[in-house]
């Protein structure tokens, strides 16, 4: 464990690593399957669960809730996703945003189509849920809006925000609060319509350091804004989408169970 591991009180250690959360489903599927199988050995069970979650295929027909749960479990079902459908991108297809859905909810059956109209948006700019898109494409856009969700949404409170205070407005606040509001993500223009660079990036890290959700690196940011002097919202999420090191800052937490002390051997 590093040092920084010893620092945090109990409780931060928990709430960091979303232990309750996994052992409160824990105990709530062992329930579940006692009363269709009452001769069930409680302590087998816990061991087949947290092996699951250690090896990341905890998440595979789960419902959404669960998958969106934490950092780990968004990390899981985008590795399981690439790992189901990867023959599509090998053969070239090209499917519409509908039909990525339906890939979707054969290993998540209620899984949102509002989440695959997002990442759609940000590979084809528009709302056209008819237009055709590769699978590397959707994937690397997908993994960007699943697993940063939070963070993107603030993101565009943010950008709106500051577009505000462009047109005059005094009383626009440029951080909002790190709670998300409920309700339509706003609808951001592209083209003429964009902010300085700098100004946005300084929010963006005053966000970053109080952020209770998952975020980019802040040198990730820091490197797409400062390559041109203005930025528009969607030209930002392309940006992201297309950094190669976003898929290693996503993939890391894939190994975060190692250290947290949820290793299954505790529960043989």
């Amino acid at each position: 464990m590093s040092g920084a591991q010893f620092s945090m009180s109990g409780e931060e250690y928990l709430a960091r690593h979303h232990v309750i959360t996994y052992l409160e489903d824990a105990v709530s599927q062992l329930l579940e399957h006692r009363e269709e199988n009452p001769r069930v050995n409680p302590a087998k069970f816990l061991s087949d669960y947290f092996t699951s979650v250690h090896r990341g295929n905890h998440t595979l027909f789960r419902e959404y809730e669960y998958i969106k749960a934490t950092p780990h479990n968004r990390t899981a079902f985008i590795r399981i996703f690439w790992k189901c459908f990867r023959q599509v991108g090998k053969s070239g297809d090209l499917l519409n945003a509908k039909e990525y859905q339906s890939l979707l909810c054969l290993l998540c059956p209620d899984f949102p189509l509002e989440v695959v109209q997002k990442t759609a948006r940000i590979v084809l700019m528009d709302d056209a849920m008819d237009c055709l898109m590769s699978f590397t494409d959707f994937l690397f856009a997908f993994q960007l809006q699943f697993y940063y969700d939070e963070f993107l949404y603030t993101s565009s409170e943010i950008y709106t925000n500051i577009m505000s205070a462009t047109r005059g407005s005094r009383d626009a606040v440029v951080v909002p609060t790190v709670s998300r509001a409920k309700g339509k993500t706003p609808q951001l223009s592209d083209g003429p319509d964009s902010v300085e660079s700098a100004q946005f990036f300084e929010a963006v890290k005053m966000l970053c350091e109080t952020f209770q959700f998952s975020h980019p690196p802040v040198d990730i940011l820091r490197g797409i804004l400062i390559s041109a002097p203005r930025v528009s919202f969607y030209g930002f999420l392309m940006a992201l989408a297309k950094h190669e090191d976003i898929n290693s800052a996503v993939g890391e937490v894939f190994y975060f169970v190692s250290h947290t002390g949820l290793h299954p051997s505790l529960f043989n």
